[in-house]
């Protein structure tokens, strides 16, 4: 039953305190002039389900960091199609009837790099460098045929655990290569380079300085930030993007699932919406750090 007259939401996942999802969905809902309360809990593969299990009425939504995202299914009555296609949900809506919940499941990281990269300027790749074989590197493969990739190539340290992505990448439409990291090849068709690689986890491997200026990097770490592949990739004059960039666009998504119940749906005043949560995290419009 509802305990209290506020509507709560809250982003989980293990560890928890680095996010800034509370920064961002408070920036949000601030515009939209909704007293909403967002917050994070430190939630892992063991807890789960009973945390799922024990929310009420007051409850609207729940953000889901890793290492949940592929572990949510089971307590869920619905996924959506991105959901489906790429195993991983970060987005849960709880409607409620009554007593009773209906818990939808919903993958705003793939429109949220999709966003994040055209908001850059890179608004089409037709040969793609996925580095990491989890959660995200499923959602990075399907934004990169959004883009109008036709081939990725996966970097992983153990190609025998990242198979999963052969026929994701088959069904929409990519030829994959999965490869173990080694020396990377600098040739001149990689139009852009996503990293999936935990925040703080080195990249086993070194494009060159000639390479980082031609291709674009969307690394989805955040926290420490830069990377040393982000760090490399800006001294060498080339296009970056860090995690924050895709962070707020997949935010401005999951905004939409619990205010509107429908991630296609704007909106009021979105604009002003997005202005605010970029601010929130120090970002420009292009997903650049702001001037300060």
């Amino acid at each position: 039953m509802r305990v209290s007259g506020e509507t709560r939401l809250a982003v989980l996942g293990k560890p928890i305190a680095h996010s800034k999802s509370p920064q961002l969905h408070a920036a949000a809902y601030g515009v939209l002039g909704l007293p909403w309360v967002y917050e994070r809990h430190e939630i892992d593969e063991t807890t789960l389900a009973a945390f799922v299990k024990s929310r009420d009425t007051a409850w609207r939504g729940l953000s889901l960091t890793m290492p949940l995202k592929q572990t949510i299914q089971p307590h869920l009555d619905r996924i959506d199609r991105i959901g489906e296609l790429t195993g991983a949900v970060n987005t849960v809506l709880l409607q409620w009837g009554g007593d009773t919940v209906h818990r939808t499941g919903f993958n705003t990281d793939v429109p949220g790099i999709v966003r994040a990269l055209r908001a850059a300027g890179v608004t089409s790749a037709r040969h793609a460098h996925v580095l990491g074989g989890g959660a995200t590197a499923a959602s990075a493969i399907v934004a990169a045929s959004e883009l109008g990739a036709e081939s990725v190539r996966v970097s992983v340290r153990a190609p025998e655990r990242a198979q999963a992505l052969v026929p994701l990448a088959a069904s929409v439409g990519l030829t994959i290569e999965i490869a173990e990291f080694a020396a990377p090849r600098d040739d001149d068709a990689t139009e852009l380079v996503v990293s999936t690689l935990p925040g703080g986890a080195e990249a086993p491997l070194a494009f060159s300085a000639g390479f980082r200026a031609r291709v674009p990097l969307l690394d989805v770490a955040y926290e420490p930030w830069p990377t040393t592949l982000g760090r490399a990739w800006a001294d060498a004059g080339g296009v970056v993007l860090g995690g924050l960039a895709m962070l707020v666009h997949q935010a401005l998504l999951q905004v939409r699932i619990f205010v509107t119940g429908d991630p296609f749906a704007p909106l009021p005043n979105e604009e002003s919406v997005l202005s605010a949560m970029l601010a929130a995290v120090g970002l420009a419009a292009d997903g650049t750090p702001a001037p300060r």
